[in-house]
């Protein structure tokens, strides 16, 4: 055996340390990041790339590594930290995604498609085919303009602000709940119109109602409530795809840690 040979078998260990500890914030971020991190991906692929981002990072995160501690309480409390603080990263990310699909939901509503319900595994059991298909639409453009690419590298310089072993649990409450606050104040924001043609158009019928009581008019306008929403859907789609890429750009580019 050679002594680079030996040299190399005596760095075993450390490596395996720090891959394992690069691997816990990595894969645990995969598990929920926007278009990499989707319900609907097996688990096991979605760790798989989290496997992949460690190989690959793992070269310029060593330097930034603690040495591994000689207790193996200490150990575990490191791990548990890294994988705590990449369901934290994720989650910002994940949070301020969901905008999309929570506005398809608003706007579902207030067409009239509340009714015909089906699962979704980020909203619930109870999510509108609307509220569906825009979490698909922000799935298909992460992927597509390259906004995945914001996170990771947010995960990836969110060492030299987050350092392994450091948990700072206030700042990481108070930046959840900021997230939750953006990511529903953008959801509004992307439903508003619709909101406002609903709640005009649900105005109207109540006059109409009360001018005409013997006709059922919310049954018979159900169906031109349909239509006027999808009319008025596919003529503000490009403003709201635009405006949501913008605020995703926007928040992704201030998540923990981005350059």
């Amino acid at each position: 055996m050679t002594a680079d040979d030996a040299a190399l078998l005596a760095s075993l260990p450390a490596l395996a340390y720090q891959a394992c500890l690069v691997f816990c914030r990595m894969a645990a971020a995969s598990m929920l990041l926007p278009g990499l991190g989707e319900q609907e991906v097996p688990a096991n692929i979605r760790l798989g790339l989290g496997l992949l981002v460690t190989l690959l990072l793992l070269p310029l995160l060593a330097p930034l590594l603690p040495a591994a501690p000689e207790a193996p309480f200490a150990l575990l409390g490191l791990i548990l930290g890294e994988v705590a603080i990449g369901l934290w990263l994720g989650s910002l990310a994940r949070l301020l995604a969901s905008a999309m699909a929570q506005a398809g939901q608003i706007i579902g509503t207030m067409m009239g498609l509340s009714s015909p319900l089906q699962g979704d595994l980020m909203l619930g059991a109870q999510g509108t085919p609307l509220g569906r298909l825009f979490g698909f639409v922000a799935t298909a453009l992460i992927l597509s303009t390259g906004l995945y690419a914001l996170p990771l590298a947010a995960l990836l310089h969110s060492y030299t602000i987050l350092p392994a072993g450091t948990l700072p649990a206030a700042t990481a409450a108070e930046a959840m709940a900021a997230m939750v606050a953006q990511s529903f104040a953008l959801a509004l924001r992307l439903a508003a119109p619709f909101i406002l043609a609903g709640v005009l158009f649900n105005l109207g019928l109540g006059l109409v109602a009360r001018v005409a009581p013997q006709v059922q008019i919310f049954v018979v306008a159900a169906p031109a409530q349909i239509l006027a929403g999808f009319g008025l859907l596919m003529l503000l789609l490009p403003a709201i795809l635009t405006l949501w890429r913008g605020a995703m750009e926007g928040g992704f580019n201030a998540l923990p840690g981005a350059p």
